[in-house]
């Protein structure tokens, strides 16, 4: 059985929150390149309002994520936007639910 400290537990809830603010994040910079925001919205098959009710949705935004890691250039161009390391990106995706699970396809 795990046992976590308060200092602990708090971090994991920071981190999951950072987590999802920046999986909106991305999601805005998606939507603010009609191309990208295309592709992304033929890849979930959804259209622009159930993406609208599903942003605060955690499993989502891992989705949003996980779309923009495929692309080398478009994690470089948000990170570069955001001015945080892509490795952030990663970790964010990693903090959301289904993060932890590797998809090497």
């Amino acid at each position: 059985m795990l046992v976590f400290g308060k200092g602990e537990f708090e971090a994991m809830k920071r981190q999951k929150h950072d987590a999802e603010t920046l999986g909106l994040k991305a999601l805005a910079f998606l939507a603010s390149d009609e191309d990208a925001m295309g592709g992304f919205l033929g890849r979930c098959g959804a259209d622009i309002d159930t993406v609208r009710e599903r942003a605060k949705d955690p499993e989502f935004l891992g989705f949003v994520l996980d779309h923009l890691l495929t692309e080398d250039e478009a994690v470089l161009a948000f990170a570069a936007s955001e001015q945080i390391d892509p490795m952030d990106v990663v970790q964010a995706r990693a903090a959301l639910p289904g993060g932890d699970t590797p998809d090497w396809t």
